[in-house]
C-alpha cells in the first residue's frame, strides 16, 4: 500500500463484532481530537457507535500529572449498541500519567500501544513508577506495544522544516494513522479535516498531514503488529445518519422548536461546564432567527430569557447545577408570571463548584423542588445523545402549550457523549401554536384556556391589551395584585393542576417474556447501561423487564400499575436515591435504591451485578456496605494529591 491509507495491509485480518478503543495522554496531547476523528472515520464506515470523553477538570494540571490525563473512549460495533462499552480493548497511552489512570480499566489480554518516547524518569517519577513498566513485568498481563511516536512523528515532518514545537503536537495524528491502519480505516476523510482545520497555518497542516500517513505506514511496514481487524459496518434502519453530541442535539432541538413555532429563540446564558457547547452551537445559527446573549452572569442570563419570553419569544437559558442554585429565584418568577421558558441543566458533580467535567444526577430533587414556595414547573430528562433533539423540541411544546418554565436535565455523561442520529424530516413534526390575543378580543392576562389552564398571553405594546404581571401574588382572571388568602390558595392550586395536567406518553416497558419478576427502572444517562445488561442477563436465561422515564414531571399517568405490577423494582442512578425517595414516597411501593456518586456513569458490567444481586436478595447488603464503607474512610487522613494548589475548571 502507498502512503494515501487506501489498501490493505500484509497482516492478517481478523475480524470483530465490536472494540472499545481508549485514545489518552495529556490535556495537550490532543486526545479528544484524535477520538473525534476515528470516530467520524467509524460513522463514515457505517459502524455503529458510541463515544464518551473524559475532561481533567483541573486547569493546566502540570504536564504529565495525573490530574492532568486527559482520555476519549469509543466502541464501534457491526450491531446496534447502548454504550461507550465498559472497558478498553485497546488502550493508547501517549505518557506515562495516561498509563496509569487507565491501565486498571484494561482486561487481562488487553492492547496496550504506548509513546515510549514520553517514558522518561522525569515522567514515571510524577506518577509514582519506579521503573518503566513497558520494560519490567508490571504489564505481564497485556499486549503491550512500545512505539517511539515522537522520534518518528519528528523525522516525518524533518523534511518541511517544522518546528519541533510543531512537530511534537502532531504525535497525536500519528496515533490516529496508525489504529486507522489496524481497523482498516481510509484517511482520504482525516487528510481533508486536517487540511480544513488548520487552512490558515498550512505548515500546521501539512505536518500533521505527514504524521497521520507516517502512522499508517509505520504499521504497514513494522513487523511488530501481526493482525489488523475489521468491524464491518451496522445494520441500522435506513435513512441519513451524522455523529451527534447530546449538547449538539439540544442546540438543534432548540433551533427546530423555534421554526416550529414560528417565532424568535432567544438564549440568555452564562459560560459553564458542561453546558456551554450549548452557547457555542447556537450562536452559529443567527440565520434561523436565534438571538444568543451572553450574559455577565447566571441571573442576568436567565433574565433575558425571562424578558425574551415576556416578549413573544422562546426564551432559554442553559447552564449547569450551580447556575441553577444562582437561576432558582428567576424560575420562581417565571412561574408566577407563567411564561414559556427552557432552562437546560447539564448535571455534573457537585456540590458548590464540585466535580465540573464529570457526570452526576445529583440535581433532580433541586429541578423539582428548589425554590421558594409551591413553584412546580415540568422536567424532563433526555436518555442519550439524540435523544435530546427530541426532548429539546418537547419541552419547547410544553412550555408553549402550557405557558410554564421547563427544565431540561441532561447530564455530562449524555451532553459529551456521541453516536450516530438519523437526521429527521422536520416537516413531519406538529407545529407548535403560540397563542396570543389580537386587539379588539376580550383580554385579561390570567383568563384561562379550560384544557391546558395556560393564561391567556398578549404581546407587550398590543394596542388595548396593556397588562402588568409580575412576582406579586395576582387575582386569577384579571391579574391584579392580591393578597386574598383563598385567592393565593386557588392561584398555586391551579399552576400545580396545571403541571399536573401536562399530556405525557404511558410509560413503557421492555419485558419480552411478559412474567418478570424484576424491573429496572431507569432515567438520564442509565438508560445505555441499564438496556445492555438487560441485553447480557437476558442472553443468560434470566428474566428482567426494563423501563425508563423521560418525564420527571408529570410522571406517566401508568406509572404506579407499572411499578406495582413487579415484586422487585430497582432504580439506579448517580445519586443517593432521589428518584427512588420520590417513588417510594408517591406511589408506597418498596423501591430498590441502587446509587453511585463516582463523576462516572454506570458501566453495564455494574448494572449486570446488580440485576444478579437484585434477584438472589444481596442487592441490600451491598449498598449497605457502601455507607459502612464511608465510616471506616472518614477515619482514614487522605495525604495531598498534585491536583490540591490547581485551580479547577468551573
Amino acid at each position: 500500500m502507498g502512503e494515501n491509507g487506501n489498501g490493505s495491509g500484509a497482516a492478517p485480518r481478523q475480524k470483530l463484532e465490536k472494540v472499545v478503543i481508549r485514545f489518552a495522554g495529556d490535556s495537550g496531547d490532543g486526545m479528544q481530537l484524535t477520538g473525534d476523528r476515528f470516530t467520524s472515520e467509524a460513522a463514515l464506515f457505517g459502524n455503529d457507535l458510541a463515544t464518551q470523553p473524559n475532561y481533567p477538570a483541573e486547569i493546566r494540571a502540570p504536564q504529565g500529572t495525573l490530574p492532568g490525563v486527559s482520555s476519549f473512549q469509543i466502541q464501534i460495533a457491526d450491531y446496534d449498541i447502548l454504550t461507550a462499552g465498559d472497558r478498553p480493548d485497546v488502550l493508547v497511552a501517549m505518557n506515562p500519567a495516561a498509563l496509569k489512570a487507565n491501565v486498571s480499566d484494561l482486561p487481562r489480554g488487553g492492547l496496550i500501544i504506548a509513546n515510549s518516547d514520553e517514558f522518561t524518569k522525569r515522567n514515571l517519577a510524577k506518577v509514582g513508577y519506579e521503573s518503566n513498566p513497558l520494560e519490567d513485568e508490571a504489564l505481564s498481563d497485556y499486549v503491550v506495544q512500545s512505539v517511539a511516536m515522537t522520534t518518528l512523528t519528528l523525522g516525518a515532518v524533518e523534511s518541511i522544516g517544522a518546528t519541533k514545537k510543531d512537530g511534537q503536537r502532531a504525535k497525536n495524528m500519528f496515533a490516529l494513522g496508525l489504529l486507522s491502519w489496524m481497523y482498516g480505516r481510509e484517511l482520504e476523510h482525516s487528510e481533508a479535516f486536517i487540511r480544513e482545520k488548520f487552512s490558515r497555518k498550512p505548515d500546521v497542516a501539512e505536518a500533521n498531514v505527514l504524521a497521520l500517513k507516517a502512522g499508517w505506514n509505520y504499521g504497514e511496514t513494522t513487523e511488530a503488529f501481526a493482525t489488523t481487524y475489521e468491524v464491518s459496518p451496522a445494520k441500522l434502519k435506513s435513512g441519513e445518519y451524522r455523529q451527534i453530541s447530546g449538547n449538539t442535539a439540544l442546540a438543534y432541538g432548540i433551533v427546530s422548536a423555534g421554526h416550529l413555532a414560528q417565532i424568535q429563540v432567544v438564549l440568555g446564558t452564562y459560560p459553564i461546564t458542561p453546558a456551554s457547547d450549548i452557547l457555542h452551537e447556537l450562536s452559529k445559527h443567527k440565520n434561523f432567527n436565534v438571538l444568543t446573549f451572553q450574559a455577565e452572569d447566571e441571573i442576568a442570563g436567565i433574565g433575558a430569557a425571562i424578558g425574551a419570553s415576556y416578549g413573544g419569544a422562546l426564551g432559554v437559558t442553559s447552564t449547569s447545577g450551580p447556575g441553577i442554585s444562582l437561576k432558582s429565584e428567576a424560575i420562581g418568577l417565571a412561574v408566577m408570571t407563567e411564561l414559556p421558558l427552557i432552562v437546560i441543566d447539564v448535571q455534573r458533580g457537585g456540590p458548590s463548584t464540585g466535580l465540573p467535567t464529570k457526570t452526576e444526577q445529583a440535581d433532580l430533587l433541586q429541578a423539582l423542588f428548589g425554590r421558594n414556595g409551591e413553584s412546580p414547573v415540568a422536567v424532563l430528562a433526555p436518555k442519550s445523545p439524540s435523544d435530546c433533539f427530541d426532548i429539546a423540541v418537547e419541552a419547547a411544546r410544553i412550555a408553549v402549550d402550557y405557558h410554564t418554565p421547563v427544565i431540561i436535565l441532561s447530564d455530562g455523561a449524555v451532553a459529551n457523549g456521541s453516536e450516530p442520529w438519523q437526521i429527521p424530516d422536520i416537516s413531519t413534526y406538529p407545529p407548535i401554536e403560540h397563542k396570543f390575543a389580537k386587539s379588539g378580543e376580550p383580554f385579561a392576562p390570567y383568563a384561562r384556556d379550560p384544557e391546558t389552564l395556560a393564561r391567556q398571553f398578549a404581546v407587550p405594546g398590543t394596542p388595548g391589551l396593556e397588562h402588568r404581571i409580575g412576582g406579586l401574588e395576582a387575582a386569577n382572571g384579571s391579574g391584579n395584585i392580591s393578597y386574598e388568602p383563598k385567592n393565593h390558595d386557588l392561584m398555586v392550586r391551579l399552576r400545580q393542576e396545571k403541571i399536573a395536567g401536562i399530556t405525557v406518553p404511558d410509560l413503557e416497558v421492555d419485558d419480552p417474556t411478559g412474567d418478570a419478576e424484576l424491573l429496572m427502572l431507569g432515567w438520564g444517562s442509565s438508560y445505555g447501561p441499564i438496556g445492555e445488561a438487560c441485553r447480557r442477563a437476558r442472553n443468560k436465561g434470566i428474566k428482567v423487564a426494563q423501563a425508563h422515564l423521560r418525564h420527571l414531571n408529570p410522571l406517566p399517568a401508568n406509572l404506579g400499575e407499572v411499578l406495582r405490577r413487579y415484586p422487585k423494582v430497582v432504580v439506579p442512578e448517580m445519586n443517593l436515591g432521589q428518584l427512588a425517595l420520590l417513588l417510594r414516597g408517591k406511589y408506597l411501593v418498596d423501591i430498590q435504591s441502587v446509587t453511585k456518586v463516582e463523576g462516572m456513569a454506570f458501566l453495564a458490567d455494574e448494572v449486570e451485578g446488580i440485576i444478579d444481586a437484585a434477584l438472589d436478595g444481596t442487592l441490600g447488603e451491598k449498598e449497605a456496605d457502601k455507607a459502612k464503607f464511608a465510616k471506616l474512610a472518614a477515619a482514614t487522613i487522605e495525604e495531598p494529591t498534585e491536583s490540591n494548589a490547581v485551580g479547577a475548571n468551573a
